[in-house]
């Protein structure tokens, strides 16, 4: 049954949800860390007290509308968060398919969403590590965009780096969206989650707004 199939069974499966980024407080409001911020808000909203340790990871259990999920981060650093997925995942008998992954992607403009179930790493070396440990690419995945540098810096250095003043103006509404697309997929499907945030990524210009 694909996920889509969860619509209206009142068991479902229970979910893993997982946030990329690197574990050292230095790290923490970078660009590469939109994933954990990302769970971060999630966590928050929904009550779910992500403080266990097992398996080189960080988890809590909880309740996401009528399902249950388990949020998780890892603490092994970016290009090894693969690993400690998997032995959580086994832990919990969740399959691959019942994974969300929740990470950055300079291949997408700033603020854009993108909801997939299936592919490649595009270079990513989280995601890279993930398909290596599980044994394939078909989990889904929320990618945060976080564009390219304007400057030339880097790719490194530009995804270590924190959001400059303007992307920091629209970083609340972008995660806010990023929270709601994660949750739509995991409440009503994958399919409704594209058509729904896919398109109209928050901009730059949205800095006007208030938030």
């Amino acid at each position: 049954m694909g996920m889509d199939g969860l619509q209206g069974d009142p068991e479902g499966r229970l979910r893993l949800v997982v946030g990329l980024g690197n574990p050292s407080p230095k790290y923490r409001a970078t660009r590469h860390n939109i994933g954990f911020t990302v769970l971060d808000r999630i966590a928050q909203e929904f009550a779910i007290d992500v403080s266990r340790e097992k398996f080189d990871a960080v988890f809590g259990r909880g309740r996401i509308d009528t399902g249950e999920v388990v949020l998780a981060k890892p603490l092994a650093f970016m290009n090894r968060s693969g690993p400690p997925l998997r032995s959580l995942a086994d832990f919990f008998r969740i399959s691959r398919q019942d994974v969300l992954v929740i990470h950055d992607d300079i291949d997408l403009a700033f603020g854009r969403l993108k909801i997939k179930e299936k592919g490649g790493h595009g270079g990513h070396n989280g995601i890279r590590s993930v398909i290596e440990a599980f044994g394939g690419g078909d989990f889904m995945r929320l990618r945060v965009g976080i564009g390219r540098s304007g400057t030339g810096q880097d790719v490194a250095g530009y995804v270590l780096d924190q959001f400059d003043r303007d992307e920091a103006l629209v970083l609340p509404q972008i995660i806010q969206r990023a929270r709601d697309a994660a949750v739509t997929v995991l409440c009503k499907g994958t399919k409704v989650g594209m058509n729904q945030f896919n398109v109209n990524p928050v901009t730059l210009n949205d800095s006007t707004s208030g938030v």
